[in-house]
């Protein structure tokens, strides 16, 4: 990424139109009800922009396995309560 950062985002930050609205916003809104808008809370949105968790590439795989494991559990579910 070798584009000049736009010196109008949240403190130089390399943030998409969308992040930088969402900052906007929460800074809007803490402002508005009178409290402080630089909060540990707004670093932690700011480090999931900037450094969001890695995809998971096997999600299909695993929502497979746990349908599986669901449809056991029904299973074992309706065979204890024919008993």
């Amino acid at each position: 990424m070798n584009e000049d950062i736009p010196k109008t985002t949240f403190r130089g930050l390399p943030l998409t139109d969308e992040q930088e609205s969402e900052i906007r916003h929460y800074i809007h809104t803490k402002e508005r009800s009178g409290e402080p808008w630089d909060t540990p809370e707004l670093q932690a949105m700011l480090a999931d922009m900037l450094n969001p968790p890695e995809v998971d590439d096997d999600f299909e795989a695993r929502e497979d396995g746990m349908a599986a494991e669901r449809a056991t559990a029904e299973n074992e579910e309706s065979f204890e309560t024919d008993r």
